[in-house]
């Protein structure tokens, strides 16, 4: 009889994996600095400028509490190397964006400028999206004016607050992305 992984995890002799996360926690619940811990790790990083919700609406300028699975990174070549991580990785072109317009059939999708509706710029002057890692946050299902365009993305001076994303400097997103496994949540609590 073949035994099963829940099973084996409860012997006294082996203690229950637990899949890898990144803990992004703010002083408060209104706060938009915060800390990301991963291992021994913490480093700082900004949230959004209206702090943490559960209730993530699009436009809120919230960033939603939750555990969410890093999906992909995106980068701009131009701009530096490829992060070295074991999640997929892919080079942002200039034409694209991501929809926000509630009510689009793209709603928090990919999309290539020009597009009909409202879609942020992934190609921008600053550097904000210079690497990017694309959460899982209302990706399946999609609920129309959830928000959309939920990442990790590199900070402003001063960790200024973000529209509902968590930022990190550049060297303190590369080292995340390094230490990075297939299967890590980054939990916002």
């Amino acid at each position: 009889m073949a035994i099963r992984r829940q099973d084996a995890c409860r012997s006294k002799d082996m203690k229950p994996r637990r899949k890898p996360r990144v803990l992004v926690s703010a002083r408060s619940r209104s706060a938009s600095k915060g800390w990301l811990r991963i291992g021994t790790l913490v480093l700082p990083c900004a949230v959004g400028r209206s702090g943490r919700s559960v209730t993530k609406r699009e436009g809120d300028g919230a960033t939603p509490s939750g555990s969410w699975r890093a999906v992909q990174v995106l980068y701009r070549a131009d701009r530096g190397q490829r992060p070295q991580t074991v999640l997929p990785v892919c080079a942002i072109k200039p034409d694209e964006g991501w929809c926000d317009a509630v009510g689009d059939r793209n709603y928090n999708r990919r999309v290539r400028h020009p597009y009909p509706a409202s879609a942020e710029r992934l190609w921008r002057q600053d550097a904000l999206y210079d690497v990017i890692v694309v959460l899982d946050h209302n990706r399946r299902p999609r609920v129309q004016g959830a928000g959309s365009a939920i990442f990790m993305h590199l900070a402003r001076p001063g960790y200024r607050p973000t529209e509902g994303c968590v930022a990190l400097a550049r060297r303190h997103l590369l080292l995340v992305l390094a230490a990075a496994r297939r299967d890590m949540r980054i939990v916002i609590a």
